[in-house]
């Protein structure tokens, strides 16, 4: 049955195409119509599950077949603890994460020079750059770095003709 299409998988789909479909039958129709489908889905699960159960007591007497097979108990088991997949990998990130710690700054700088992100640096900081140009307007102090989007103030003063070299700090 899982090989063949059902005529039902459109309707499973869509739920414009179930209502465009269910509209066209009347209601005494659509009332057998859905308590057919609630038996047949009844029948399913309980199938479905009685599977299930079969093979669980399939798996069952194979373990217990392999436990007599090989000597041991059922507490055993009990005493060893298998670690998961997802404990695994806990683990190994708490070990990366300690050893990102024990970084010294000089160990930083290092990898920094590799070209490899320093531990200490958090992602989206970045370093102060030191202004490059200064502006004085009506007793105010205005500095830029030079870098990123041009301040109001001085793109004011650049659009009057002056030039970006004589606001310029010198080093």
């Amino acid at each position: 049955m899982k090989g063949k299409t059902s005529a039902l998988a459109p309707f499973v789909k869509s739920i414009t195409m179930t209502r465009t479909e269910a509209r066209r039958l009347p209601i005494g129709d659509l009332e057998k119509l859905v308590a057919s489908l609630d038996k047949t889905l009844a029948a399913e699960k309980t199938k479905l599950e009685k599977k299930q159960s079969q093979e669980r007591s399939a798996t069952i007497k194979k373990v217990n077949a392999l436990l007599a097979e090989s000597g041991l108990q059922p507490n055993d088991l009990k005493k060893t603890t298998v670690k998961t997949k997802g404990q695994a990998k806990a683990k190994i990130n708490t070990k990366a994460k300690t050893k990102a710690k024990a970084k010294t700054p000089k160990a930083a700088s290092k990898a920094a020079a590799k070209g490899k992100p320093a531990a200490a640096k958090k992602a989206g900081k970045r370093a102060t750059v030191p202004p490059r140009y200064r502006l004085e307007l009506d007793g105010q102090e205005h500095l830029w770095s030079g870098r990123g989007r041009t301040p109001k103030v001085f793109q004011a003063y650049f659009d009057a003709g002056n030039s970006r070299e004589s606001c310029e700090i010198s080093t």
